[in-house]
């Protein structure tokens, strides 16, 4: 089927121009800020020890993790996908809003955000990743949503009845593998965190929920890799594998290290409350 035509810029006033790539950034932002803040005034799902930070300490950490996605997801892509950058055309690093941004360098990026204001606040750094982990496929959604409004990161040939043929493609219909993306490591994703923080409990569990949303994305983005274009600019890897499966084999091997410590590790007691905790709220 012909591809939507779909305009990237939502609104253009003058040079000032509104993109959907970029209010898909302000949305998966605003939206899992919000969540995370219902996490965390949720205090039946943290067992003795409380929620492990403040809504007021929330606030300021969004600024930290806001740079830690658009800097690390613009250097991740550079380094990654295009190096060549660096060399020929190092100014063309600083233009964002050309496009160009990695998720597993967005990633590494909140990593080191959420590592560095939880040493700065002396705050438990696997809790808050849980926290910040388990609204993550929100903006993963609204992430690929975008990408397939834009008509990048198609997918592979195909003959499907729901194959698309993208405008900057050629004429081969393709799998339209950013709506696979959304639905697998958005949709699905945050529903089966949404189990793992609601149903299971693991929030009392450090480190837990940061594996699973670890392990998940990197077994959803290896299971898409196969139907999504290689991006031609890079070399030919061996046995099939693409740049997005290697960048996710860590993940896997952390996500599984987490999950094994965090379900060894002895649940809290009333002991190990803070002495001005608040009183957990009634489920």
């Amino acid at each position: 089927m012909p591809f939507p035509d779909f305009d990237p810029v939502l609104l253009q006033i003058g040079p000032f121009a509104i993109r959907w790539y970029a209010l898909a950034y302000v949305a998966g932002i605003l939206l899992g800020w919000r969540y995370v803040a219902g996490l965390i005034k949720n205090q039946s799902l943290w067992g003795p020890r409380g929620a492990p930070a403040t809504t007021a300490q929330l606030d300021d950490l969004i600024l930290w993790i806001t740079l830690g996605i658009i800097l690390g997801g613009r250097l991740g892509h550079v380094l990654f996908y295009t190096p060549s950058l660096i060399f020929t055309d190092p100014l063309e690093i600083l233009k964002v809003w050309n496009g160009g941004m990695s998720f597993h360098g967005g990633a590494l990026g909140v990593l080191i955000a959420v590592f560095a204001f939880a040493r700065v606040n002396k705050i438990d750094v696997l809790r808050m990743g849980d926290a910040i982990t388990a609204a993550a496929p929100i903006g993963l959604f609204f992430g690929r949503i975008a990408n397939f409004i834009n008509g990048e990161l198609w997918g592979r040939p195909t003959d499907v009845p729901w194959a698309f043929v993208f405008p900057q493609a050629g004429i081969m219909t393709r799998h339209p593998s950013q709506l696979y993306e959304a639905a697998l490591e958005g949709l699905v994703l945050f529903l089966i965190l949404r189990w793992a923080t609601h149903g299971a409990k693991l929030l009392q569990r450090r480190g837990v929920v940061a594996g699973v949303f670890f392990l998940g994305y990197a077994v959803f983005r290896t299971f898409v890799e196969n139907f999504r274009e290689p991006d031609r600019y890079l070399e030919q890897f061996p046995l099939g594998l693409t740049m997005g499966m290697m960048l996710s084999a860590p993940m896997v091997i952390g996500g599984v290290w987490l999950i094994w410590r965090g379900l060894r590790e002895p649940l809290a007691t009333a002991a190990d409350a803070p002495a001005d905790a608040p009183a957990p709220a009634k489920p």
